[in-house]
């Protein structure tokens, strides 16, 4: 089933589109390559293969530009890293060191951000850390990480949204040995398989708008896309050779929020949130995800399953619906033992000794506030400070009606109240990236743990990456004190 409500004008300044074009492409050499007609089958991102020497693994990026069909039958000018659009799949392993030697091809400074790794600051590629075309920028870091989906994208200051719905993100799957991770699916591309969901908005001719002024440019078109390959008339295959399989599921739209489904209202049992493993495997129904956020879910497949990406307009206009993206064909012949009942253990702050802060999100005309800043650059965005081993919970409120994904870099936190309500179910696990929603408060609460520095900073923002580039953004020095 494909069905779009198309919305015929300005929901509210600040709000979403829906729908992300794409297909599966294959690179020519050179700057970029041109994308092949979507195809049935998932296309599966390439695995990076890192070089292993002295202790640590080398990875090589290169940010570069390229053309693919965004939508179908159309050639849209696009970006991807080591290709035209999208980016491999990058494997880490906690406690390893990795190196990452990424060069910038775009004609236009970058940074790529480490989504939800908990990294030093001068590591972290944030605006602070753009490099400029032609240049390589190589961080190196020990993996701290315990097993979890991360993803990686630009973050330059005013530019995060036009990089990144062009084609700059890709996977990062961290490994562990424990004996959860043991127990679950975890060959990539067999029973392990990465699902990138992504709703842009385009002009006929293959446009991708990516701000204000083209978002109310008239005759577009918002489709969507399922690891880069269009699923608006196609609904993608996948033929399981085992019976239980895990999908991880990232929502790498610069606004709307996706809901992922079974078309027959089946269950699937969540095992991860966005960083890292429940308490214990939860079934749903549906899995809500906002911009910028990731889970993991499993299925043991004894018949067909089809899961719908259903779209919730969430900045200018656009077209809500629900699409049918993938259908999974059971072919498994083995039978998976039972899932462990316990995943991991996590301990439930107590808030009662933690310093209290309250950010609050903000607008003023089009430009995006926090605490009454716009973050348009490093020296007007607010900065807020903090010292090594704190402990804190903020309230963060909504004082405007329009929808944000609030994401803060370093550490995970823990919700401690969703609009006044004590957190239940999946809430219980670890995030980055939660939903406000319009008027709305979330209560986090976090430690800032292993890194210090009295020059590079965190951010912390709305990963409604538009809201992003016009100020909703602060920065986080964390020090020694």
């Amino acid at each position: 089933m494909h069905r779009r409500r198309f919305l015929g004008g300005t929901i509210g300044l600040g709000l979403a589109a829906v729908g992300a074009a794409g297909t599966a492409f294959t690179v020519l050499g050179g700057g970029g390559g041109k994308a092949s007609a979507a195809t049935g089958t998932l296309p599966v991102p390439d695995l990076l293969e890192g070089t292993a020497s002295d202790g640590t693994t080398t990875f090589t990026l290169e940010a570069r530009t390229g053309t693919s069909e965004v939508v179908s039958g159309v050639t849209s000018s696009t970006m991807g890293y080591n290709q035209a659009f999208l980016g491999p799949t990058m494997k880490w392993t906690s406690g390893d060191t990795v190196l990452l030697n990424i060069t910038n091809s775009l004609g236009a400074d970058t940074t790529v951000h480490f989504h939800g790794a908990h990294v030093p600051a001068a590591s972290d590629g944030g605006p602070q850390l753009a490099f400029a075309d032609g240049t390589t920028w190589a961080p190196t870091f020990e993996v701290k990480d315990e097993a979890k989906t991360l993803w990686y994208h630009p973050h330059a200051l005013g530019t995060t949204a036009e990089q990144a719905v062009h084609g700059l993100a890709g996977m990062i799957i961290v490994e562990d040995d424990t004996d959860t991770s043991a127990a679950l699916p975890g060959d990539y591309g067999v029973d392990d398989i990465p699902v990138i969901l992504q709703c842009l908005a385009s002009d006929t001719a293959g446009d991708i708008k990516y701000d204000l002024t083209g978002y109310l440019g008239n005759g577009l078109v918002y489709p969507v896309l399922c690891n880069g390959a269009n699923v608006d008339d196609t609904t993608l295959t996948f033929a399981a050779t085992k019976t239980r399989n895990r999908f991880r599921l990232l929502n790498a739209s610069p606004s709307d929020i996706i809901t992922v489904q079974r078309s027959d209202g089946g269950t699937m049992t969540q095992i991860a949130s966005d960083q890292g493993y429940l308490a214990e495997p939860a079934e749903v129904t549906t899995v809500r995800l906002v911009a910028g956020a990731r889970a993991e879910v499993v299925m043991d497949l004894t018949d067909d399953v089809t899961l719908q990406a259903v779209i919730t307009t969430g900045w200018v206009r656009g077209g809500s619906g629900t699409y049918d993206f993938l259908t999974v064909t059971a072919g498994g012949s083995d039978t998976p033992d039972d899932l462990p009942g316990t995943l991991r253990t996590i301990d439930r702050y107590d808030t009662s000794d933690f310093t209290a802060r309250t950010i609050t999100l903000g607008q003023s005309g089009t430009t995006m506030l926090i605490d009454g800043k716009a973050g348009t650059s490093m020296s007007a965005m607010e900065m807020i400070s903090t010292t090594l081993g704190s402990k804190e919970i903020w309230t963060v409120k909504n004082g405007t009606q329009l929808e944000h994904s609030f994401h803060l870099h370093d550490v995970p936190f823990q919700l401690i109240s969703v609009n006044g309500d004590d957190p239940s179910g999946v809430q219980l696990g670890w995030y980055d990236t939660y939903e406000v929603v319009g008027g709305g408060s979330i209560e986090i609460a976090m430690e800032f743990t292993d890194f210090a520095d009295d020059t590079y900073m965190y951010m912390l923002h709305c990963h409604l990456l538009q809201h992003e580039d016009e100020g909703m953004m602060a920065s986080l020095m964390v020090t020694e004190g």
